[in-house]
């Protein structure tokens, strides 16, 4: 370390014109003596050829004191403003005992690309890696400034410049990466570039180095990596298979290609299951294109039209054979797909002509092959290899999968909006009781299609029984449960059950079911029911719930309110009653029942929710349909998540003119009086064309009451779009039709009654039962 400061200057005579101490411990010669000495004269023989153009070596120095010193020198040029060499600097050392001069060399011959620079940022030295990415020779870049330098190789040279300024002015090494583009003569490489200070004898900077490291590889390794992580979070972010596809092209285009296009087999975009492709031309569907460039290549065919890639295209390979396929000029069926299409499309000549290479990966998930994908990529990027086809192979199988999901989904949706639509009423019956709207809008969440539904169901004596439901879970399953929930709802139903009954019924049958399933089936039975009786006569609406939100009534004179009632557990829980809530509504109320998707909210509050609702009934509107979309549009929610089901009911009222009643005092002799009484309110009525058959239906319902039934008993005639005849009696015994044999004198009159009429049954009441008989009126 004492000779590390040992130098001179030497002018470009070979003068000695400067000397060191360190120069006077080596040689013995104090300044006064060697400066103004020529430096060939302190030499004990001559230079090694070549050591002054290499400006290094060892020579042999004749010692003050006459033994000779072999150093080893290195020589730096002292540049004039005009960039010219106006002296040197040379450093002198002792050679290792045993080794060998060869710090110049490992410098000049090193694999990294290394420079030296003065604090003005001009070329010192470099290398021959350097010279040679450089494309020049050192005498040419001796003395230039690296601004000049850089920008003729379309570099990073702010980023040079500014790095070298720092650590010429702070004397702290740096580091940092660079790219250059694809343009550069360089080509697209990356670089991890290194900086230090050089100082000199005093401590002062006096040049900077820098060494670059090519690591283009591990560059393209990161992008790799990133680009799959983006793909996982960037593709399949919704389950439509379009905007997949799209997602997929938005990644390619410009990370891996200049031009990038997905083609889709017919099928896929629709619901059927995967058909056989013939072995000729294949016909595909564009669904998403992308270019680097807007508008270069102009696109064609355009999005949703129909391509058809022959044979010997990429796409029809890559589909037929199952694998990517790479080609690019040169190869022959490559050269005649792009005269093909230079035929087809030939505003998109001047692109092609700039095409470095083509890829087609076929889109292919769990053994199906649903499409394939084209990149493409033009001058001045460098052709596709190996690792951009696994990584192209990578991005299409995930995609793929995705792809697979959404169609898999689309079918199943459509699957399960068809079983519901076929499941819900289409065409409500005209009745006397209520007038209704409705609306069932089906969720377009990932989860699928729920289980709401909804019916309106005619029951006996010209009443109606409401119904919505809602059945927890998606898509078919929850569709094929809706669809024996309400099949059970029509049966009981028609058995004529009160509300908290039939919700006892239903909830042991979804027990029932629930049952026979096994872990996740089993907990998809669980479901919320409302069912509500209105009966027009008495005004009456009877309401009952398992587990579902109490319907909200409008009444004639604008308030609206939530039914006050219990809400009951959901059906499936068992062991729990339900509770009946009965309220008189005036003519013309409405009665809105919904399902839980339309105030239901991940955000929003539910008693704001059902505020908004009664507030949203209120509005006037011209219809029950127009009040149904007006509801809708202010309750529901901006994204809903679920399926969403509305019933609106008008309700009607039977006047006294169409309803006539007589209690029966239980003795035979009073069915003829009764009988009497029947046809004068028939003529009234002007009904007397069904005279006769009332009168028998009259006869023989009252006569059982008589003899089979229990005080008090009661005689009620209807006349709506029907004429209905009830009979009501205090036994809970219901009436059953058999069949009479020859010699008996009774067991026929039900079984009239039943050929008759259109028809009959009994329902029961809470102090007996009701046997009732309909017939249609005759048209007038």
């Amino acid at each position: 370390m004492e000779h590390a400061s040992a130098a001179a200057i030497v002018d470009t005579d070979g003068l000695v014109t400067g000397w060191s101490e360190g120069a006077r411990r080596l040689t013995g010669y104090p300044a006064e003596e060697a400066v103004g000495r020529y430096a060939r004269d302190l030499l004990a023989q001559d230079t090694e050829p070549g050591a002054v153009s290499a400006l290094s070596g060892t020579v042999l120095v004749r010692h003050r004191d006459g033994p000779a010193v072999a150093l080893t020198l290195r020589a730096l040029p002292l540049l004039t403003a005009d960039g010219s060499p106006g002296g040197y600097v040379v450093t002198a050392e002792r050679p290792g005992e045993g080794t060998f001069a060869l710090t110049g060399e490992t410098f000049q011959q090193s694999s990294l690309s290394m420079s030296v620079h003065d604090v003005a940022q001009r070329y010192l030295r470099a290398n021959d890696t350097a010279l040679r990415l450089l494309g020049t020779s050192e005498q040419e870049l001796l003395g230039r400034r690296l601004s000049d330098v850089m920008e003729t190789i379309d570099a990073d040279g702010p980023g040079f410049r500014q790095y070298l300024r720092q650590v010429a002015e702070t004397g702290r090494p740096a580091r940092y990466e660079t790219l250059t583009p694809a343009s550069s003569p360089l080509g697209e490489h990356a670089w991890r570039v290194e900086m230090w200070p050089v100082r000199d004898a005093s401590g002062t900077v006096a040049a900077v180095a820098m060494a670059g490291f090519e690591t283009t590889e591990q560059h393209r390794a990161r992008q790799r990596l990133a680009l799959l992580n983006e793909a996982a979070a960037g593709i399949g972010t919704t389950l439509d298979v379009v905007r997949t596809a799209e997602e997929l092209i938005e990644l390619l285009v410009p990370h891996m290609a200049d031009f990038a296009g997905v083609d889709l087999l017919d099928w896929v975009l629709g619901t059927e299951e995967p058909v056989v492709e013939s072995a000729t031309d294949v016909s595909l569907r564009r669904v998403a294109h992308r270019s680097a460039t807007e508008n270069y290549p102009r696109p064609t065919p355009h999005l949703g039209e129909r391509i058809v890639h022959p044979t010997y295209s990429m796409a029809a390979q890559a589909l037929q054979e199952g694998r990517a396929v790479l080609r690019g000029p040169g190869d022959p069926d490559f050269d005649r797909w792009i005269r093909l299409r230079n035929e087809q499309a030939p505003h998109n000549r001047a692109w092609r002509r700039s095409l470095r290479s083509a890829l087609a990966v076929p889109l292919r998930a769990r053994g199906t092959v649903l499409g394939v994908v084209l990149l493409a990529r033009g001058a001045p990027g460098e052709p596709y290899v190996g690792d951009d086809v696994a990584l192209a192979e990578e991005l299409a199988s995930r995609a793929a999968v995705c792809v697979d999901n959404a169609r898999r989904f689309a079918r199943e949706r459509g699957t399960a909006l068809a079983l519901q639509h076929s499941l819900l009423p289409t065409g409500l019956p005209g009745q006397a009781a209520v007038e209704v709207a409705h609306r069932y809008l089906p969720s377009g969440s990932a989860a699928g299609i729920g289980g709401d539904w909804f019916d309106v169901i005619p029951l006996s004596g010209c009443r109606v029984a409401l119904v919505v439901g809602d059945v927890v879970g998606h898509g078919i399953p929850s569709s094929a449960t809706m669809g024996r929930l309400c099949t059970a709802v029509r049966t009981l139903a028609d058995v004529d059950l009160p509300p908290d009954e039939l919700l006892t019924h239903l909830d042991d049958l979804v027990s029932h079911l629930a049952a026979g399933g096994e872990g996740d089936e089993a907990a998809e039975l669980g479901a919320t029911c409302l069912y509500a009786v209105y009966d027009p006569v008495c005004r009456r609406l009877t309401v009952a719930a398992a587990g579902h939100p109490a319907p909200a009534v409008l009444l004639p004179d604008g308030s609206a309110r939530l039914v006050d009632m219990t809400a009951g557990p959901p059906l499936g829980v068992g062991g729990l009653p339900f509770e009946a809530t009965e309220l008189e509504l005036p003519e013309g109320s409405v009665v809105a029942l919904y399902t839980d998707g339309l105030i239901e909210d991940r955000v929003r509050d539910l008693d704001h929710a059902t505020a908004e609702l009664c507030h949203a009934l209120t509005a006037s509107v011209a219809s029950l349909d127009e009040l149904c979309d007006s509801v809708l549009k202010a309750v529901m929610p901006e994204d809903p998540c679920d399926d969403i089901a509305l019933l609106l009911a008008r309700t009607r009222a039977l006047g006294a003119e169409q309803v006539a009643t007589w209690n029966i005092t239980p003795d035979p002799a009073q069915v003829a009086a009764t009988r009497t009484s029947v046809m004068e309110r028939l003529a009234a009525w002007g009904l007397t064309e069904t005279a006769f058959v009332t009168e028998l239906v009259v006869s023989e319902l009252v006569t059982n009451a008589i003899r089979y039934g229990e005080p008090p008993i009661q005689l009620r005639l209807i006349r709506d779009h029907s004429l209905i005849c009830e009979v009501s009696d205090a036994s809970p015994t219901s009436p059953h039709l058999r069949r009479a044999h020859a010699y008996d004198e009774g067991g026929r009159g039900l079984l009239l009654v039943a050929q008759l009429t259109q028809r009959w049954g009994s329902r029961p009441t809470g102090g007996g039962k009701t046997i009732w008989a309909e017939q249609p009126l005759p048209q007038g």
